[in-house]
């Protein structure tokens, strides 16, 4: 929908989702006085249940905007909005959030300190340019965007002639591993051929597995989940041989 008045245009698009376990696209817009501005494409995910949390979008290559403004607030109470923690890309906070991001891109971040549980939440991010501006509004419950950092130290061994230990350690970023548990995922398959096979591990904790498989050489990979399945599982660990 776009409506022109004298030289400046607004265009704006509305977007209706019923999709589970991510934050959903509701209104994107711009306002222009020349060429159209690139709008924000904004992911949110919570890293570590319940106190980080981060919506993330792409900075344009070539027409980057003079300034963002970030703004959130709950869904039932609009009236009262607060600024996010803009991060930069480049920042050393910046470069640390996306280590574990397989996106070459260079990457804004809005940190949102102790969110609420069980609570909608509205994400308003603006870039600004010179003449223009562009918007993306997004609505998520910090239940649904839980995705924890992949597991580290992963290691494989012999356990016996016919038998492989399989360990690893937590995401590191997990803060309160004590009060929300994680629980795994394990993905293998041979090396040169193959088809990957996974299983759940129970729903009791545990950083390691013995794995009976027939002789040859696997590759092994991790992944971490939310205990009570909120959310989604991480990104797959790197992969290592025995």
């Amino acid at each position: 929908m776009a409506a022109i008045a004298g030289r400046v245009c607004v265009t704006v698009v509305l977007l209706v989702c019923v999709l589970g376990g991510q934050a959903l696209d509701l209104l994107m817009g711009t306002t222009t006085s020349g060429s159209s501005p690139s709008t924000p494409t904004v992911r949110c995910r919570c890293a570590s249940y319940p106190n980080v949390t981060l919506c993330s979008w792409p900075e344009p290559p070539h027409h980057p905007p003079t300034h963002y403004v970030a703004t959130y607030s709950e869904r039932h109470r609009q009236s009262v909005t607060k600024h996010c923690h803009l991060i930069q890309p480049g920042s050393s906070s910046s470069d640390v959030i996306s280590a574990s991001s397989s996106s070459s891109d260079r990457l804004w971040h809005c940190h949102m300190p102790s969110l609420k549980l069980l609570t909608d939440y509205i994400i308003n991010v603006t870039a600004v340019y010179s003449g223009s501006s562009s918007f993306h509004l997004s609505s998520f419950m910090l239940e649904d965007i839980v995705k924890p950092d992949p597991p580290v130290d992963v290691t494989v061994s012999p356990r016996d002639s016919k038998r492989l230990l399989l360990q690893w350690s937590p995401p590191p970023t997990w803060a309160h591993l004590d009060i929300f548990p994680l629980k795994y995922q394990i993905k293998y398959q041979r090396e040169s051929r193959g088809i990957p096979r996974s299983y759940n591990l129970g729903p009791i904790e545990s950083n390691w597995v013995v794995l009976k498989l027939k002789p040859g050489a696997y590759l092994f990979q991790v992944c971490a989940k939310e205990l009570l399945n909120l959310g989604e599982c991480s990104d797959w660990s790197s992969p290592v041989k025995n």
